[in-house]
Parts: C-alpha cells; sequence; structure tokens
C-alpha cells in the first residue's frame, strides 16, 4: 500500500511516496523511506510524529494514503513568544 512520508525544517522540506507492507508501521514507513539519508539529523527517540496532523506512536498502524509526519522540536517558548506579543500591545 501506498503512503507518504513528510519532514520540513525552515528551509527544506520532503515529501516521499512510499510502498510499505499490509499492517506497516509509522515506524516501518519512515524507514522504507530513507529520509534519515536526506536528515541524518533525525531522531526518531525524541521527535513526535502523526499522521494527518494527529500525534501518534511510532507503532500505529497505518491505512493506505495516509500521511506520516515527522515533527521538529520546538526551538522556542511559544508562553514566551506570546507573553512578548502581548507587551507589544
Amino acid at each position: 500500500m501506498k503512503v507518504s512520508v513528510t519532514y520540513a525544517l525552515p528551509g527544506r522540506q520532503v515529501w516521499l511516496e512510499v510502498e510499505v507492507p499490509e499492517h506497516a508501521t509509522v515506524r516501518d514507513a519512515i524507514e522504507l523511506s530513507g529520509i534519515a539519508r536526506t536528515f541524518p539529523t533525525l531522531d526518531l527517540s525524541t521527535q513526535k510524529v502523526g499522521i494527518f496532523s494527529k500525534p501518534v506512536s511510532l507503532e500505529a498502524r497505518l491505512e493506505p494514503g495516509q500521511r506520516v509526519e515527522i515533527y521538529r522540536p520546538i526551538t522556542a517558548d511559544p508562553v514566551a513568544l506570546r507573553a512578548g506579543a502581548d507587551d507589544s500591545d
């Protein structure tokens, strides 16, 4: 079955279609996509993943046509950013 795997950094985005076996997991799709060769700093032990914007585990089962998303780490504190925006009012 076909699924896609996507990952984006500020200056580079990749969207790969990959053929995976029936009953494949998110982890399987990521590994079969080879995306780690393109982004060697990917760390699935710390980065979150999802399917169509919903966080899931690496062991979540896939269905045909789903989009696996690898989320990059947050680099700024959203609470601090919001507080800074409030100061400018």
